[in-house]
């Protein structure tokens, strides 16, 4: 866990994680820029393939800088010290970031801390109460 890097005054936190095809089996080490502006998990095709890991579908990706890319998309499984989850990843192309998005970093029940730059173990979740009066319900279809 190493805050990175400082990038006009925002830390960059950096991690390496484990990836594999499966909760067993080969697994590989990858250094991830940790994005929690990024939906999804992108690691190289590369990494992905030497574990056995495919895509199940390929899918247009939006990239910071506007352009529109496609990549593949497939389940692999992500470990990060005793956090642990099978998720979905891009499979990035040569010159692709790779990132630790941030639906990955929820099913691993990590958030990134503000002030170290570290990622710490999530606590809590937040959740709605109650619908508010007049709301539709949860159970009846919205029309």
């Amino acid at each position: 866990m190493n805050p990175g890097t400082k990038a006009g005054g925002m830390g960059l936190t950096y991690v390496r994680i484990r990836v594999s095809k499966a909760g067993r089996g080969k697994s590989v080490s990858v250094r991830t820029l940790v994005d929690t502006g990024a939906t999804s998990t992108m690691l190289p095709k590369k990494v992905l393939g030497s574990v056995g890991a495919r895509p199940a579908r390929t899918i247009g990706v939006r990239l910071a800088d506007g352009r529109l890319v496609t990549r593949g998309y497939g389940l692999a499984f992500v470990r990060y010290g005793k956090h642990a989850t099978p998720t979905w990843v891009l499979f990035g192309e040569p010159g692709d970031a790779t990132v630790l998005g941030s639906l990955t970093l929820e099913e691993l029940w990590l958030q990134v801390d503000p002030r170290s730059g570290k990622l710490r173990e999530v606590t809590e979740v937040l959740m709605v109460a109650a619908l508010p009066t007049g709301e539709p319900s949860a159970n009846r279809a919205i029309s």
